[in-house]
């Protein structure tokens, strides 16, 4: 989820076919060769043949998304849990996220987290409580909640004075997310849950628990979903439901859309100038119930996913353009992956949570490159990138938006950014957050640039008629 970058003055060179003498812009953002221009979605779309023909179609789409619970060990098939969970797997589950720290790690003071904060939070694992054999819980998500490798919101970072990457924060779920509850945390104010993508502890507040129907039926039944393709929207504020009032809704997120209900009033509002939608609820005692809300027909959403074009993928980058980086989707944004898997979702398109995961998922077409692969391959596989293509060095993830002249340009999420003055030395952009930087003129660091680093690269929309590269 993390990568430090430098950005270099001079960019390797590669042919494209009637592009290549093409003049990069001069920088008036302090960014080398980016413009005001190139911060609009519409200068990378006009550039594309058949922007917005649909790439894949719906059945396609369905399909791609099976075949990944099917296949990526890193996804959760919740309809296929059976009816018992055994001691044992709930004990793995929980061990492999939340092992002891082996490595020293501060807090928000700068102070060492003392071996008592360990042992307590181990304790609260509650591991010597766990059933040899317990019938499977569901839930739903009922507002956005962090996923956390302990049950704590204490914060924690490697280094004094690096409070930005909080050890502990592994990533967030969104309303209406199914999940299987496996345990409960000693103090009973947490769940080890497994969602579609991931498997952490989520503070109990943010999960309402109901039967496997009643989640399964509203995560994927066939009623119509409204999907969320803004960054973010909102419902309504209303007095009468405090814990919908202003609910925030992240990108891809999926509520079933009621129509037009036969109802004078929803929440005190006529429901004619919003979309009425279904939502979880929790109720008092932690179970599951249901509530009618109102988005305003103002909010960037659409009646199921958007088509997946080439348009729309870099429409739906950019949307989340400036946005601050957040490591585990800390600080209520995202990190490198999450970006990327959030804009394939709006569009129905499935990833796994994790750079790790996406760059050698089973599912998608990957050109896999070693430490010892030749240059001069890396550059035929950048020159044969498509809009959409991931990019992967370690721990880090980028999407490929276009080109201007030879350079490769991309859209990612990064909490870095270094540039090479034209005196060689290195300077910090801190760019921290969603930016577009050209590919070609990343550095490592002053030995190594962004291509000697490259590890995978990822064409999550393959085509059937797709040549392979």
């Amino acid at each position: 989820m993390l990568a430090i970058l430098t950005v270099g003055s001079g960019c390797a060179s590669h042919h494209i076919a009637g592009s290549h003498a093409e003049a990069l812009p001069q920088s008036t953002l302090g960014v080398p060769f980016v413009a005001d221009a190139q911060l609009d979605p519409r200068f990378w779309i006009q550039r594309q043949p058949a922007a917005n023909t649909p790439l894949l179609d719906t059945a396609t789409i369905a399909a791609r998304n099976a075949n990944l619970f099917a296949r990526d060990a890193s996804m959760h098939d919740l309809s296929a849990m059976p009816a018992t969970l055994t001691g044992t797997q709930v004990r793995g589950w929980i061990e492999a996220m939340s092992s002891r720290p082996t490595r020293t790690l501060y807090d928000m003071q700068g102070k060492e987290v003392p071996a008592s904060t360990l042992d307590a939070l181990t304790r609260n694992l509650a591991l010597d409580t766990i059933p040899a054999s317990q019938a499977t819980r569901f839930g739903l998500v009922v507002a956005r909640a962090p996923m956390r490798s302990f049950p704590t919101l204490q914060r924690v970072f490697s280094r004094v004075g690096d409070t930005d990457i909080d050890r502990w924060q592994e990533s967030a779920e969104f309303p209406g997310t199914p999940v299987v509850v496996a345990h409960a945390s000693a103090d009973g104010k947490w769940l080890f849950v497994l969602s579609p993508r991931y498997a952490a502890w989520i503070p109990a507040q943010f999960v309402a628990q109901g039967s496997r129907d009643q989640v399964l039926a509203y995560y994927a039944g066939e009623v119509p979903y409204r999907v969320i393709t803004g960054a973010k929207a909102h419902l309504v504020y209303t007095p009468d439901n405090a814990a919908l009032s202003e609910l925030q809704l992240d990108m891809s997120t999926r509520l079933p859309d009621l129509g037009t209900p036969n109802a004078a009033t929803i929440q005190s509002q006529a429901p004619a100038f919003h979309w009425t939608v279904r939502l979880p609820l929790r109720l008092d005692d932690g179970r599951l119930d249901f509530a009618l809300a109102l988005l305003p027909r103002s909010a960037d959403s659409h009646l199921g996913p958007l088509p997946l074009t080439r348009a729309n993928i870099i429409n739906q980058a950019f949307k989340f353009l400036g946005e601050r980086y957040g490591w585990g989707h800390d600080y209520n944004s995202r990190d490198c992956s999450g970006f990327v898997s959030e804009i394939y979702a709006s569009m129905g398109l499935l990833l796994p949570r994790n750079t790790s995961a996406q760059a050698v998922s089973p599912v998608f077409k990957r050109t896999h490159f070693e430490a010892s692969t030749a240059r001069s391959t890396r550059m035929a596989a950048i020159h044969a990138l498509d809009v959409g293509d991931l990019i992967y060095i370690p721990g880090h993830v980028m999407m490929y938006i276009g080109r201007i002249g030879d350079t490769p340009y991309v859209i990612h999420d990064t909490n870095g950014g270094t540039v090479r003055d034209a005196d060689g030395a290195l300077r910090s952009l801190k760019l921290n957050g969603v930016s577009v930087t050209p590919l070609t003129a990343l550095h490592i660091d002053a030995e190594h640039d962004y291509i000697d680093r490259i590890t995978n690269i990822v064409r999550v929309v393959q085509t059937p008629s797709a040549a392979s590269h």
